[in-house]
């Protein structure tokens, strides 16, 4: 650990704020804030909160998307100590009750427009303050006004209360500064974020200030050194920053550097590509569903794409004709980023030699990885094909409050804790990351990590299922299409596929929804019961094999 420093999460942006105050911190939806700009917002909001009752130690969800105020907010909350639970915006009613219970969340932070669903669970949780805002709250006033009259904004119901505040009340209530906190980077947690559980239920991954502050340090001085500019550079941000990959990201190659973030709400493609050559971007984050898209857009070649130097493609393995092709289409290479919820970045490509298409990079030096037995978890030597397991000791070698599912995720070798990745993998002689295969019970859609199990969970409480299998099938165009194959109660009658979407769709966001639903009379099951997953998936990949022949 003493090669670290001990840094809170907002540290290096703080830094950033003093270095250089007036470079341009984002630009978001043509409005730009400098640095001072961003850090005083920051400040202000912290203190608002702390105003309104906020303290170190209480949950704090983000149900926002990307915008200035969900960096305001991420840093805000982690200054007076408490701890950020960020979750994607198109979770439903359904998804945000668990969490919010789960996680002992009392605050939230929604957009305007869905605000509806935090109403229907008020009465069901411990709730007891709501900030309010929208994805245009801190633009211009002129640029509001012209976005409303042609209906540009997204708009909802709110309905005001003496625990409901907007985003803007909380910062004039900060009108000085934050209290000072004392804050353990090593042991106190920045955030609890969420993942696919085994059991049907999303696990919360609690993180310390250090458990991130690592990995990005890890970015910044060994992946990135030479070839980023402090203070002049531009980075477009298109992933969601609710998730690890793209929040470190951002900050490792933005904000703590004094770099300007293009952040985009939407991904939507033309416009991205428009901001890329009117902004000169030179680093960029996606996932391979959101390069594909790129390559296919018809108009690819009006946009002046020259200033793009350094794309980092996660979330999933980049396949081989993909990159070909952006390699043929604009001569320069996609690395590679990997790692989990659980354990932060875990490795990248190094820049300045050709990417190995089959790996996913070189571990980082604040992560411990190696290749176990799936069945004997014991080390296996280097070069075979086995499960890669991650340790660090910057990490948390738990799930929040699920004993079962950590003993199962978090295991001993040899006296350390790894925690299982499960993905196969091979280590290869230049110490690369060679990625095989995943196991069949994590899927991953248009970038997303889905429990196939969250999804079987939601289809079983349906009055008509008596049992359900998800899987993914792959597609080269989104990674995985999810399917569902669905037992029946034997006295069900009038029930089909349209009614149990129609059932994912009210309860699960839209990502985990099932592209397909097939009925049948049995699951395969193993001697004790344990649904075979794998089976029915390399079933679906044969089926697809012989449609291709």
């Amino acid at each position: 650990m003493s090669e670290y420093r001990s840094e809170c999460t907002f540290t290096g942006f703080e830094e950033a704020c003093k270095k250089f105050p007036d470079n341009t911190a984002l630009i978001y939806l043509g409005d730009r804030y400098s640095y001072t700009r961003l850090g005083t917002l920051v400040e202000k909001f912290a203190a608002g909160l702390y105003e309104t009752g906020v303290r170190a130690g209480d949950k704090v969800m983000l149900y926002i998307p990307n915008c200035p105020q969900w960096i305001i907010a991420n840093f805000a909350i982690n200054k007076i100590g408490a701890i950020v639970v960020p979750i994607s915006p198109i979770y439903t009613s359904y998804e945000i009750e668990y969490i919010i219970n789960d996680a002992d969340v009392e605050t939230i932070i929604c957009l305007e427009t869905n605000f509806s669903y935090v109403k229907e669970v008020i009465p069901k949780t411990k709730i007891k303050r709501i900030i309010v805002t929208g994805i245009a709250d801190l633009l211009a006033p002129w640029k509001r006004v012209l976005g409303h009259l042609f209906d540009k904004i997204p708009g909802g119901s709110v309905e005001k209360s003496s625990i409901v505040f907007t985003f803007k009340e909380i910062i004039k209530k900060g009108k000085t500064s934050p209290p000072k906190v004392n804050i353990d980077p090593y042991n106190d947690l920045a955030y609890i974020m969420y993942t696919g559980g085994t059991t049907g239920f999303p696990k919360g991954v609690p993180g310390t200030h250090m458990g991130e502050v690592s990995y990005i340090k890890d970015l910044e001085d060994d992946v990135l050194k030479g070839h980023l500019s402090d203070g002049g550079d531009v980075l477009i941000m298109v992933n969601p920053m609710f998730h690890i990959m793209a929040k470190g990201y951002a900050l490792g190659v933005g904000l703590n550097k004094g770099n300007t973030i293009v952040l985009m709400p939407v991904p939507e493609i033309d416009p991205m590509l428009h901001f890329i050559g009117k902004y000169r971007v030179r680093w960029m984050l996606g996932v391979p569903a959101l390069y594909r898209m790129i390559l296919d857009n018809d108009r690819l070649d009006q946009y002046d794409l020259s200033s793009l130097k350094y794309c980092y493609c996660g979330g999933d393995v980049l396949p081989a004709e993909m990159y070909k092709k952006w390699m043929h289409k604009l001569k320069i290479p996609i690395y590679q980023v990997y790692g989990s919820t659980e354990v932060g970045h875990v490795s990248y490509s190094l820049i300045g030699k050709a990417p190995n298409i089959k790996a996913v990079g070189t571990p980082l030096k604040s992560r411990i990885c190696i290749i176990i037995s799936p069945d004997t978890v014991e080390q296996l030597p280097q070069g075979e094909i086995g499960e890669l397991a991650v340790t660090s000791l910057f990490t948390v070698k738990k799930y929040w409050k699920k004993p079962g599912e950590s003993a199962v995720s978090f295991i001993d070798i040899n006296g350390t804790i790894y925690y299982r990745m499960g993905d196969f993998m091979r280590i290869t002689e230049d110490g690369e990351l060679e990625f095989i295969e995943r196991t069949a019970d994590i899927i991953k859609h248009k970038g997303y990590r889905v429990s196939a199990s969250e999804i079987e969970a939601t289809l079983q409480d349906h009055h008509a299922v008596t049992g359900a299998c998800v899987v993914g099938v792959p597609d080269e165009k989104i990674g995985e299409r999810i399917k569902a194959i669905v037992v029946l109660k034997n006295d069900v009658k009038g029930v089909g596929s349209s009614e149990l979407t129609l059932w994912c769709r009210d309860r699960l966001a839209s990502y985990k929804v099932p592209s397909y639903i097939e009925f049948r009379d049995m699951l395969p099951k193993s001697k004790v019961g344990k649904l075979l997953r794998r089976e029915i998936r390399d079933e679906e990949i044969r089926k697809l094999e012989k449609k291709g022949k």
